[in-house]
Order: C-alpha cells, then structure tokens, then sequence
C-alpha cells in the first residue's frame, strides 16, 4: 500500500494505461466507440461483451480510474453511452444495454490489475499451449513487466506447480472470489474513502454494492 499525494502524471499515466486483454469482432468495434467516451468523463473500460442473454445484451463493464463504481456511476455511464451507440449503431439487431462494476471477483484486464491483487488467486486463460495446457490457476505471486507469476493453489499430477505466464499469451483472466479476496476488497474501499489509498493505485472500491447495480435499457436500430 502506497502513502501520500498522487501527483498530477501519476494521475494521468494511470487513466492512459492500456487494456492488455481486449475484444474482437462487434465487441471490439463497441469498445472502439465507447473507450474514448468513458475517458472523457473519468471512467475506464474493463470489458464489452455481446451475449444471447435476453435475447441480446450488450455488457459494458467500466470503472473510474481509482477503480470504484457507484450505483450512481452506472446510471451516468449508461445516460452517456446510450446516444452514442444510437448514432454509431455498431450492433443491427435489437438489444439491452447493461452497464455494471467488475464486481470483486473482477477480470485482469492492465498489468496494474495483477499488481493490485498479488497474492490473490485467479484463474487464466491462454491463447497458446503453455508448459503443455492451457488454463492455469493460482496465487498471483509475482508480476513483471512481461509476465505474471502463479503458484498453483490445485495443483494436478505432472503440471508445475509455479508457471510464469507471459502477457501477451493471456486471453483471459478473473480473480477467483474468496473470503481473503472479499475481506481485502472491503478493506481497500473503506482506506480509499478515508484517503489513505492514493486513487490511481486503489485496485478495488465499493464493488460489493456496485456489483448488483447493472442499468439495463432496450436499445433499437
């Protein structure tokens, strides 16, 4: 945990940071709209996903750059992005649109969300065998500028029980919901509020009441 004043570039430099794991296809093209969007009114994008619930659902998963997320925050983010995807319409099919926080158990999305919960667990995906598979789990042990270190917490027979996984090899990543995770979420949000987290390095804030707190709105041509 860091003390002290967060200067001005340490603001700045954290709200530039960019997404290592990002979309493709229409998702990559929604994300293209509203990431710029979502910068210029203090917030930044965790994912955009396109799902068949409800017969289609567009999911934007965003947070302000200390990483908290009201309720309130949701309903700004849902009011702003809404005409922009009217006019752009990169989706031609009616949808809901849904604006929520990653919630605790959040994806890893920036290389400072591995810093932010070391020595929790998560679960990774990779876009390419790696030491013989494909899906790893565990504790986040180390992170460099490269790779993130995970110590297994279920290791199986014949798979290494500590694998460094290179960035650019992840497709996916989400921290694994614990009672350690949840303990160290609440306590990261009530240091935030009392300002001894300085913002751009608070990895988690008020998620356990912006977690339920999705704006859905039917969207049209």
């Amino acid at each position: 945990m860091t003390d002290g004043a967060e200067t001005e570039h340490e603001t700045a430099s954290a709200g530039l940071e960019e997404r290592i794991i990002t979309e493709t296809g229409v998702d990559a093209r929604v994300a293209g709209i509203i990431e710029p969007v979502l910068g210029s009114i203090g917030f930044r994008l965790v994912r955009v996903r396109l799902s068949g619930l409800n017969g289609l659902t567009l999911q934007i998963m965003t947070e302000r750059h200390d990483g908290t997320m009201t309720v309130e925050d949701c309903e700004l983010v849902s009011r702003t992005l809404s005409p922009v995807l009217d006019v752009e319409d990169p989706i031609d099919r009616h949808y809901h649109l849904e604006v929520s926080s990653p919630g605790i158990d959040r994806p890893l999305v920036r290389k400072s969300d591995f810093v932010t919960w070391t020595g929790h667990i998560v679960k990774i995906d990779t876009s390419a065998v790696l030491d013989g598979r494909k899906k790893f789990r565990g504790r986040i042990a180390e992170v460099t500028g490269d790779a993130v270190t995970v110590e297994s917490d279920q290791a199986s027979y014949g798979d290494k029980p500590v694998v460094e996984v290179p960035f650019e090899m992840i497709s996916e990543a989400r921290l694994i919901l614990t009672d350690d995770l949840i303990r160290d979420a609440l306590r990261r949000d009530k240091d935030l509020r009392e300002g001894r987290i300085p913002e751009d390095s608070a990895g988690s804030a008020d998620e356990a009441e912006a977690s339920a707190a999705e704006q859905e709105q039917t969207k049209q041509d």
